[in-house]
């Protein structure tokens, strides 16, 4: 999304590179004590690709190489109406007889108070997917992401889960003492959310799955509106928000694509119109994939190839930390739609240096959206992931 949330990511060997998706862009390094000479063992076995998406039955996970689960958002403080923006995230990595690889990444953006707030987490073992270590099996997911039984820092910081199914969901993450210091945020922030999806889940790429070719391909289906209520905590204060969020659910057995990073977009407009775009770049700079995906007030979504939309830059910010320069504003075109729609970040910094559990730098984060459609004059809300233009390991 993550950050891979984009339909891309690349793995080498027992690396896992994770954004948004959507994409995503993280890397999540398994262990050295598991890191094989001179092979890892084989990943899952072959299946035979594509096969129909079943919800709520694919809310679960799969034994495949690369899977995430990412949530955006945007919130409001009930008592002040102050804006916030959000995203958390849950990759797993599975390869072969290794234990399974999990990361995470939350975020909040004070539009309000132009900050962005972002911490990370890495573990191994399967036991963080609880379903799968329950006697009897509950329908969708159910995560929880706590201590790290290979690194003894990280014991009894709280844990930070993740639970849905058939978009009833539920989210809280809090940093603990040692993580809000790494993360510059003293008083700490962190979230806890129910969410409800107010539209049927849309089937990306027309029916649910993004063909790489030679490189595999991936599932992608996505919940585009979902109705949020709960809470966060930011700098010690908990504040009660609603809102809405965009979740993004990607597994296969794919191994590299898009060399050159991607571009993600995705925007709810104020007539009920929900869109995602995913422009996927090539090591040259081309753009070999390019797709997205236009849902309407009452739910029905319709495939946009290259040809359906174009993306201008019309910005640019680079950033005093790493020093890595990234499109900044947008113009987004579909003819088709006599629709045109402007983006701007809404704080300039949404920018989540992961190097120290993903070994990747990129930028993801909310959006002021104004747009034109047959003439009329629309507001509406956005997230935008931006991969491949930060440094690496």
């Amino acid at each position: 999304m993550t950050a891979w949330r984009g339909p891309l990511a690349t793995i080498c060997s027992v690396v896992l590179l994770l954004a948004a998706c959507t994409g995503g862009p993280i890397l999540a390094n398994l262990p050295a004590s598991l890191n094989p000479e001179p092979a890892a063992p084989p990943g899952p076995a072959a299946v035979s690709d594509p096969v129909p998406i079943r919800l709520p039955r694919d809310d679960a996970a799969h034994q495949r190489l690369t899977e995430w689960w990412y949530y955006t958002g945007h919130l409001r403080d009930v008592a002040s109406g102050a804006r916030f923006g959000f995203e958390y995230v849950i990759f797993r990595a599975e390869r072969g007889a290794f234990p399974v690889t999990w990361a995470s990444h939350l975020a909040i953006t004070d539009e309000s108070g132009d900050a962005f707030h972002y911490a990370q987490r890495s573990v191994v073992g399967e036991a963080v997917d609880l379903n799968a270590t329950a006697a009897t099996p509950a329908p969708g997911f159910s995560f929880s992401i706590g201590a790290d039984p290979t690194d003894p820092t990280t014991l009894g910081r709280p844990a930070w889960t993740m639970e849905g199914v058939n978009g009833t969901d539920h989210l809280a993450a809090r940093l603990s003492a040692a993580e809000a210091i790494a993360a510059h945020s003293p008083g700490g922030f962190g979230l806890d959310l129910a969410l409800q999806a107010a539209k049927p889940a849309v089937l990306e790429g027309g029916a649910g799955w993004i063909d790489f070719g030679p490189a595999g391909g991936s599932y992608y289906y996505s919940r585009t509106d979902l109705l949020a209520t709960g809470s966060i905590v930011l700098d010690g204060r908990t504040l009660q928000v609603d809102g809405s969020a965009w979740f993004d659910h990607q597994w296969g057995d794919f191994i590299a694509v898009g060399g050159g990073g991607w571009d993600w977009f995705a925007v709810n407009l104020a007539d009920g119109t929900d869109l995602t775009l995913s422009l996927v770049r090539a090591s040259d700079g081309s753009y070999p994939l390019v797709y997205g995906t236009l849902v309407d007030r009452d739910g029905r979504a319709s495939h946009l190839d290259r040809t359906a939309f174009s993306v201008v830059v019309t910005k640019h910010w680079t950033s005093p930390t790493t020093g890595a320069s990234y499109p900044a504003g947008w113009t987004i075109t579909i003819p088709g739609q006599a629709l045109t729609i402007n983006l701007q970040p809404t704080v300039a910094n949404q920018e989540l240096d992961t190097r120290a559990t993903t070994g990747v730098v990129y930028w993801e984060g909310s959006q002021v959206v104004s747009a034109v459609r047959n003439g009329q004059v629309l507001g509406g809300e956005g997230y935008v992931e931006l991969t491949g233009y930060g440094p690496s390991r």
